[in-house]
């Protein structure tokens, strides 16, 4: 790809304003259960392709499982140019579900699937009674003087640490108790307890089910010893800091390391995304304000960190939980930490 394409690849910041904009005005209306268009899962801000290229205008992305010529649409199934003023395109993300490690979903060579203490962010983890994930990094209380709203980072000394993952590989989708044994490796993985346990269930954001749910995150976090856990992420090394959601774009590259397909890069190619998440006990669950990206997983990743490199730095934006064949789907990081109320590290201006 020239270098041309390569800045057309990325939402600026007037046209991220407009297109935010537009999202906020029409995404209720047009994703209403009652009246969504066939095959769409979703809405999120991005930018227009055209013939195959990226043009840098600003676009509303309409998300669906698989894209279809429009001659074989009804003129009643077919997607507006324009919402909200801004024109549309349209992204296909597969039929998302989150991302357990399993028989059927394992593809590839598993390399971070053993046991190991200190354990490293990316290897294998999970509840005793799932089978399992991925340990996404380390994180410990936001410190006293530290704030959400806006984000602080406080000063002192951490009086407890804690692994961090997604509800479904912590905390068995809402299922798991605090207290409950989490193991490393996971249970598919050969953990087994008390032998492999490497911290208990400390808390988690629930799950909320349903066609109108609206979730941010899919995260929680286990109390582990110290000695026991270790930031550096396998293959990237250790986070230099966080960036806010505002700071988060399309075209922007990504990387992560996971359980099942160690290390991969990729591209955010929408945010703002409203998007539904199904594999859930529970049903499948509506998301708002998640990062989409190419995709860089499958199962057993889910968990994983996501992170930027800026320069020589590795900067997180967001914890992996969800995706298919073409897509992943990440929650911003500055949701998960609010939510938790935990510290990933300084946060990035």
């Amino acid at each position: 790809m020239t270098m041309q394409n390569e800045s057309r690849m990325v939402l600026d910041d007037v046209g991220k304003t407009e297109v935010t904009k537009a999202h906020r005005a029409v995404a209720d209306d047009f994703l209403d259960p009652a009246r969504v268009l066939p095959n769409v899962n979703g809405l999120a801000a991005g930018i227009k392709w055209k013939n195959g290229q990226p043009t840098g205008e600003p676009a509303l992305l309409v998300l669906v499982d698989h894209k279809v010529a429009a001659d074989e649409l009804a003129r009643s199934e077919t997607i507006p140019k324009t919402l909200g003023g801004v024109q549309t395109d349209v992204l296909a993300i597969g039929a998302p579900t989150i991302l357990p490690g399993g028989a059927v979903a394992d593809a590839g060579i598993e390399t971070l699937t053993r046991r190991a203490r200190p354990a490293q962010s990316g290897y294998s983890v999970g509840h005793f009674r799932i089978t399992a994930g991925t340990l996404g990094t380390c994180v410990y209380d936001i410190l006293p003087g530290g704030g959400i709203s806006p984000p602080v980072h406080g000063i002192g000394v951490p009086p407890r640490y804690y692994i961090l993952s997604n509800n479904h590989v912590l905390a068995n989708s809402n299922l798991g108790l605090p207290g409950d044994p989490i193991l490393q490796p996971g249970p598919y993985d050969g953990g087994v307890d008390p032998s492999d346990r490497i911290g208990r269930l400390s808390r988690f954001v629930p799950i909320v089910y349903g066609p109108t749910s609206s979730n941010l995150v899919d995260a929680a976090i286990a109390e582990g010893q110290f000695h026991d856990l270790d930031r550096g992420i396998y293959w990237i090394g250790a986070v230099d800091g966080w960036r806010r959601r505002t700071g988060v774009t399309v075209g922007m590259n990504v990387m992560k390391t996971g359980r099942t397909t160690s290390f991969t890069t990729g591209r955010i190619t929408a945010i703002s995304a409203i998007v539904t998440v199904g594999g859930y006990p529970g049903g499948s669950a509506r998301f708002t304000d998640q990062i989409v990206t190419t995709n860089i997983s499958a199962g057993g990743d889910s968990g994983s960190l996501v992170l930027t490199r800026e320069g020589c730095c590795r900067i997180a934006v967001g914890l992996l939980f969800a995706g298919s064949s073409v897509a992943t789907i990440v929650n911003q990081i500055e949701n998960v930490r609010a939510l938790l109320r935990v510290e990933v590290a300084e946060q990035v201006l």
